[in-house]
Parts: structure tokens; sequence; C-alpha cells
């Protein structure tokens, strides 16, 4: 087939199969697919004229974590007492009261793989800021630590999350996907949950109606066409969310930092192009079939790359992140306030809307109300 014939047929909506995904990543000019990318996105958002973005926290619940991840700097093994650390309810308050402030609506919480916090301290920890702050969302912990909870509470995926949403749970990160590839996972991430884990969990929460989004973190270990893999994971998984469910909301992928990480030590460098994020932002838009937003990730690629990215299939800046610890430890260093990422958007050529975690509008008012 063409690259016009695979191009059509992704703007009419269609599955791509694996050779034809491969193909456009491989051979077809970035203005081409950026081109069509932006065609599909103006076709499947509700108005072309705006770019979506969030206020939003992210919170980390803990640093322990033994999942053994190489790309972060941020974790701390069990024993290492002098830098752990399990946020208080009182900083909770806090940090909660800085974004009310700020016009924030929601808690992204993660932590990690901690041996010691089963089911018992997350359903206390989600009650607790739900009585406290019944309007805040909480957008809470990923698949890997879901499918970690499980194990150590002798519980079930499904189980798991159906108490965590009865504690206040209202919708779970993408976090935690890096590439879905096992050799990859087990190069980078040795003792995470694998990636069956993984579309378990999240099949699982597509089942109950619980909304998700969808990440990838690239430019590490993988090859590209695992990446094209990734994608075809993930409209695989989408595809079998019921109809009229939320599933995946949102796609979302950054590139790998590696300052100061174990995968740099052992060679491993990330070398940022903004023409292969632009192709792979344009990528996902044409295989994501079945996913609307599709998020330009500031924090990682700066503000000019992700300007270019709203024009080549993204509709979205995602949250100007209060506070976000991870990849800013390994050398992601960009920064927004709500200002400067509305003005973002309006030097691109967009509207700017404040929205929240289910892409619904919101009216920006700084300040408590």
């Amino acid at each position: 087939m063409t690259h016009d014939k695979i191009l059509s047929k992704a703007l009419r909506g269609e599955a791509l199969l694996a050779r034809e995904a491969y193909e456009l990543w491989e051979q077809v000019p970035l203005e081409e697919l950026a081109s069509a990318a932006d065609e599909l996105r103006r076709a499947m958002v509700a108005d072309e004229r705006v770019v979506t973005w969030q206020i939003d926290r992210n919170v980390n619940i803990t640093n322990v974590c033994i999942s053994g991840c190489k790309f972060c700097n941020f974790h701390c093994k069990p024993h290492q007492t002098e830098r752990a650390f399990i946020t208080t309810i009182d900083e909770y308050r806090q940090k909660i009261e800085q974004m009310l402030a700020l016009g924030g609506d929601q808690l992204l919480l993660q932590g990690g793989l901690h041996p010691k916090l089963g089911i018992e301290f997350y359903e206390e920890l989600f009650s607790t800021l739900k009585s406290l702050y019944p309007d805040v969302r909480l957008h809470a912990l990923g698949a890997p630590e879901v499918a970690h909870i499980a194990k150590i509470s002798s519980l079930t995926p499904r189980q798991t999350l159906e108490r965590l949403v009865a504690a206040g749970l209202d919708s779970l990160p993408g976090a935690g996907a890096e590439i879905l590839v096992d050799d990859v996972r087990r190069r980078i991430s040795p003792a995470k949950p694998s990636v069956q884990e993984w579309i378990d969990v999240m099949h699982e929460a597509h089942l109950m109606n619980l909304p998700t989004s969808a990440t990838m973190m690239y430019s590490h270990v993988e090859i590209p066409r695992q990446r094209v893999d990734h994608l075809l994971t993930l409209r695989e998984l989408q595809a079998r969310c019921p109809e009229g469910n939320y599933g995946f909301i949102a796609f979302i992928p950054w590139i790998f930092r590696s300052a100061g990480t174990v995968l740099e030590r052992e060679g491993v460098v990330s070398e940022f192009s903004p023409t292969e994020y632009v192709r792979m932002i344009a990528l996902s838009r044409l295989v994501l079939n079945n996913i609307r937003n599709i998020q330009a990730s500031w924090l990682t690629v700066g503000k000019a790359t992700a300007q270019v990215a709203l024009h080549s299939g993204a509709n979205d800046m995602g949250s100007i992140m209060i506070e976000e610890n991870v990849v800013s430890s390994a050398g992601a260093h960009n920064r927004f306030d709500a200002e400067g990422i509305q003005q973002s958007i309006r030097e691109a050529g967009f509207e700017p809307r404040l929205r929240d975690q289910l892409y619904r509008p919101r009216e920006y008012r700084v300040g408590r109300v």
C-alpha cells in the first residue's frame, strides 16, 4: 500500500495494520505525516480552534520503591531511612491549599512500590483527603502500583480498584507504562509488574468505567518499532473497553531524561530530537484512532516543540504541574504558570480552554471559591 493510501485509511478513522504503522514511522516525510495528523485532530476534537490545559498538583505519596527503575533518580530503597518519606496529612493540607489558591482542582498522587503500604493505607489516605476536600479529584497511583498493592494485600486487581474507588479514587493515570514490551521493561524496570499486569489493571478499570490515561516514555533502550508496538497495544486495549465507558481519555508520550540515572551510567544517554518528538505525536494521532486526546509534554520537550506538536496532532497542553519531582530529577526543568501556558497556546494560534480530568471545560478563577 502506498503512503497516500495508508494516510487516507488513517484519516477515515480506520485501524492501521502494524506494517502500515511501521511504514508511516520509517518512510513518510515529517511534514506530510504532521499535516495528516493535524487534519485528523481537527476531525476528532469538538472545536478545532481550542487547545485544552489543566491545573493540578503532583504529590508524591512516598519515595520508597522496590521496582528498581533505572530511569528514576527520585526513589529510594526501603533501607535508606535517611531519605525515605511518606507524605503526612498536614503536608497534604498545605499542598492542597496552595493548589486551590492557584485555581487547581485535582491531585495527581503518585508514589512507588512501597513494600509495607497495603490497601488499608491507601483507603485511609483517600478517604481522609476526600473528607477534608470533597471537591478535589484524586487522579492517583498507576497500574503498577495497583498491581503491587493487590499482591501485598492478597487481593485481585479488581478488588483493589473497587476498594480504592470506594475510598475516593476518581481516575487512574497511565503511569508506569514506559514501553509496553517485556524485554524493554526487564532492562529498565527489572522488578516492576509486567506488561500483562499493566494491561490487566487497565482493562479492569475500563470494565468498571474508571477513567484512565495512557503514557509512553521513549528514547532509551527501545527501538522505534517497539514504540509503534506500544501504540498498537494501547489501541487494542481501548478497543476492548465496553462501549460508552471512559477507557483511555488521553495519551501522553514523553521523552526519557537521563541526567544522573542508572541508565546513563550504563551508557544510555537521552538525546532529545524535536523532529522525532513531533513525529511521535503525529504517529500517535494516526495510530490511536480510538483515543480522542493527545497531549503535548511541554515539561520534557519545552515550549517551542510543544507548540509545533499542537499543529501535528496534539490537542492538549496538559497541566501547569504546580509540583513535579520525578522527571525534574532527571533533567527536565521547563516550567509554566497558568498565564504562561495560556499565552503559549495563543502564540501557537489556538484558544486556550481550562479543563478537568474528563476534558470538561472549567472556568479559570484564582483563589478558593
